[in-house]
């Protein structure tokens, strides 16, 4: 299952995960995409399930893992990808902005995977992987709680490992850098917007098909291989 699947990283590493030959289960809030991408999978030979949710709402989070081993019996990898990056100086921050990041980036992810673990530990198998970014290791000026989030996703990932390894459960954290994604169109504070896209336009910056493949590479991995963590940047790119 791969949230987030309707652009960027979530749409490519749903695209993957279908040439590689695994089903997948797509969640978001825009339909039309998802089932857009759902015909795309089909053309390279693989098998979708479109999943309609808001996962920042914990009801629908749960709803999307039990429809996913409902219609398919269980549940092998998911990603946590949803995410928003709602950037501004903390003193002409909304609050509704910061409650927004912190329902998807952070809780979202964390009540997919409670949903999720009962399922992987009942056949004593599985791989969580959780999307953050650079962000979460180095806190910029205007990401203070966008930051805070993905500071929060290593910390929660690491936990998490430690709790289910022991059930034969991987956990993967990716940490990727200047992605070319729509993510900088939905910043508010146009100051912000506007430096940011600047500073991306300076590099070589990733294309979400690059991080699927980061994706690829470790729920690839043969049983006793843990990636715990992927850390891409685009080659220029200094922080």
């Amino acid at each position: 299952m791969v949230t987030g699947a309707s652009s960027g990283i979530g749409e490519a590493t749903a695209l993957a995960l279908a040439r590689a030959g695994a089903r997948v289960a797509i969640a978001a809030r825009r339909r039309e995409r998802l089932e857009r991408l759902g015909r795309r999978m089909a053309e390279v030979g693989g098998r979708s399930l479109v999943l309609e949710a808001d996962v920042a709402k914990p009801e629908e989070a749960e709803a999307i893992v039990a429809r996913t081993v409902g219609s398919w019996g269980r549940l092998d990898i998911i990603v946590n990808n949803a995410g928003l990056m709602l950037l501004s100086p903390i003193d002409r921050a909304r609050v509704e902005d910061w409650r927004r990041m912190l329902d998807l980036n952070l809780l979202g992810l964390m009540v997919a995977t409670r949903a999720a673990l009962p399922h992987m530990r009942r056949q004593k198998d599985g791989h969580v992987v959780n999307i953050s970014s650079t962000a979460g290791r180095v806190a910029n000026p205007d990401a203070s709680v966008y930051a805070a989030t993905k500071f929060g996703v290593g910390a929660f990932s690491e936990a998490l490992r430690r709790e289910v390894y022991r059930d034969n459960i991987r956990v993967t954290t990716i940490e990727p850098g200047a992605v070319a994604t729509e993510l900088r169109e939905h910043v508010p504070d146009a100051d912000t917007r506007d430096r940011i896209d600047t500073w991306a336009r300076s590099m070589r910056q990733l294309q979400s098909e690059d991080v699927a493949a980061a994706i690829l590479y470790a729920v690839s991995q043969p049983p006793h291989v843990n990636v715990n963590e992927i850390l891409l940047r685009p080659t220029d790119q200094e922080r």
